[in-house]
């Protein structure tokens, strides 16, 4: 059972905690952190989400990511994801945006990296496949039906300052 703190919509605990897979009661929130990879290049890393994963598999996503259990901030959870969804060992993150859905708040980060593009490593479970794009491949790709659209439009204001 992996346990989340839970939040207000303010991004204050709200002293109590929630468990993945139930349902998150109306005004709190979990925490959940994504990370663009863009390498030294200018390249994009677009992560394949596996086929058995209950929201949007098959999809590609320029984003490590997920949830912050009990104790994680979001820096630390976007350091944890990336290094396990994709093997990169990050030394510095900047955060790039913070949006509210209905019951999660996001915290989207941009990794730069110079890391070998053949090492990244993929996740039993969370992700099938990764892709390099070059800027202009990706700003067509995010376009596609392949790609996770609820993810370009978290990122979307971010995503505008580099077009």
């Amino acid at each position: 059972m992996e346990l989340w703190d839970a939040y207000r919509e303010d991004g204050t605990l709200a002293d109590c905690n929630l468990v993945r897979g139930e349902v998150i009661p109306d005004g709190l929130f979990h925490l959940v952190s994504e990370i663009i990879v863009r390498h030294e290049d200018g390249m994009f890393l677009l992560m394949q989400r596996d086929l058995i994963k209950p929201n949007f598999p098959g999809l590609y996503v320029a984003s490590a990511g997920g949830s912050a259990v009990v104790g994680e901030r979001p820096y630390d959870t976007a350091i944890r994801e990336l290094r396990e969804e994709t093997g990169i060992e990050a030394p510095k993150l900047e955060q790039i945006y913070r949006c509210t859905s209905k019951d999660t708040i996001y915290y989207g980060y941009l990794c730069k990296t110079n890391c070998n593009k053949d090492s990244i490593t993929l996740q039993k479970g969370e992700t099938i496949s990764y892709l390099w794009l070059t800027k202009e491949e990706f700003f067509k790709f995010i376009e596609s039906d392949k790609y996770m659209q609820s993810h370009k439009e978290r990122a979307s204001e971010y995503l505008d300052t580099i077009r």
